[in-house]
């Protein structure tokens, strides 16, 4: 069965650093894509990062060049880098994987930018 646990998430001050953990219970090869989403309150879910089979990362504007996507195949781990937050990065942050034409989802984790 597979599934992705994400970790990582907390209480940060604004322009502080968070670093996301999404565990996956099958090698990370098996999904085209892992990527990860968050959503805030009354908020669609958006996509904040992703990362290909081959390693290519992309990131939404929002984010570039504050948070960076990374994986570790030995532990079928992909991380989110997440620095200088901001208020506006409060969300749950979900991991998702594509393999195939199925969706895999973790149960989020819950990141507030706060002083």
């Amino acid at each position: 069965q597979v599934q992705l646990v994400e970790s990582g998430g907390g209480l940060v001050q604004p322009r502080g650093s968070l670093r996301l953990s999404c565990a996956a219970s099958v090698t990370i090869f098996r999904f085209n894509t892992i990527a990860w989403y968050r959503q805030a309150p009354g908020e669609q879910r958006e996509l904040v990062a992703s990362i290909t089979t081959y390693g290519r990362a992309m990131y939404a504007d929002s984010v570039k060049d504050r948070f960076t996507i990374s994986r570790d195949s030995a532990t079928n781990t992909v991380y989110l880098q997440m620095n200088s937050l901001k208020s506006g990065d409060t969300a749950v942050y979900y991991c998702h994987g594509r393999s195939g034409t199925l969706d895999y989802w973790g149960q989020g984790t819950q990141v507030t930018v706060s002083s």
